[in-house]
C-alpha cells in the first residue's frame, strides 16, 4: 500500500519520462507513459482497494471486502480526506453485523470526514438511525430518520424508511 504522495510522486516522474520521450520523437511511447500517469492520479483519488471492497460488497461478500479493506493499514496517512470517509462508512456498514458500539463509531466518522454522493449520506444517517433504535433513543433516531428522508432524492431508501418509522412508533 503506498502513501498517498508518493502516488503522485510517481505520476510526475511517469509524466516526466514522458516528456522526455516527446522530446526524442518517440510519441507513440510518450501518449502511452502519459495514460500510465494518469492511472496513478486516478488511484491518489480513488483508492484501489476501497473500490474493490466495493465490488466486494455489491455480491454481498461481506468476507471479501473486509479482506480488501484489511490492506490499508494506516487510512489517515494511506488516503485521502473523502476516501477515508468511505473507508470509514465501508467499516460501519461491515461491522454493524456484529458489533454496534464500534459501528457507531465508525458511521460517525464517516460523516464527519464526509462522503461524496448525498445516498450515502442517507445510508449512513438509516444505519446510525438503526443504532440508535436498538439503544431507545427515540429522539435522535426520528431526527436521524428525518435526514435520512432529505438526502433520498432517488427513493431508494424510502422502503427502509418507511419500515424503521413504523418500528419507532412501537417504542
Amino acid at each position: 500500500m503506498f502513501h498517498r504522495n508518493i502516488k503522485l510522486i510517481i505520476a510526475g516522474l511517469i509524466f516526466a519520462v514522458a516528456i522526455w520521450q516527446f522530446t526524442e520523437s518517440n510519441i507513440g511511447n510518450g501518449i502511452f507513459l502519459i495514460f500510465i500517469s494518469l492511472i496513478f492520479i486516478l488511484l491518489y483519488f480513488k483508492n484501489e482497494f476501497i473500490l474493490l471492497a466495493f465490488l466486494k460488497l455489491r455480491k454481498q461478500d461481506f468476507e471479501g471486502a473486509q479482506k480488501w479493506l484489511s490492506y490499508i493499514k494506516n487510512p489517515d496517512t494511506a488516503l485521502i480526506r473523502k476516501q477515508n470517509g468511505y473507508y470509514n462508512y465501508l467499516q460501519g456498514i461491515m461491522i454493524s453485523q456484529t458489533n454496534l458500539n464500534a459501528a457507531e463509531k465508525f458511521l460517525k466518522r464517516a460523516l464527519e470526514l464526509g462522503l461524496n454522493m448525498d445516498q450515502d449520506i442517507a445510508m449512513t444517517k438509516l444505519q446510525l438511525a438503526g443504532i440508535a433504535m436498538t439503544r431507545r433513543r427515540k429522539v435522535e433516531a426520528t431526527k436521524l430518520l428525518n435526514e435520512a428522508k432529505k438526502l433520498d432524492k432517488q427513493n431508494m431508501l424510502k422502503d427502509q424508511i418507511k419500515m424503521m418509522k413504523d418500528q419507532l412508533k412501537k417504542i
